[in-house]
């Protein structure tokens, strides 16, 4: 695997982390301000796992 296959999927990883820190605020008992704050994260957390999904595809097909 090459080194920025491993970056990407080491980036991707930590973005999880932090995504599934802020589901738990979303499964936690209800606080809307916290809610709120959590929900936006996670969608904003969730764009970037998708978009580093895409480049780790991208750059796995370049090498066949």
């Amino acid at each position: 695997m090459s080194e920025r296959v491993e970056t990407l999927k080491k980036a991707r990883e930590r973005m999880i982390e932090d995504r599934d820190a802020h589901a738990k605020v979303l499964a936690a008992p209800f606080d809307w301000d916290k809610a709120e704050r959590a929900r936006n994260k996670f969608v904003e957390i969730q764009v970037l796992v998708d978009a580093l999904d895409r480049a780790i595809s991208g750059e796995e097909a370049m090498r066949g």
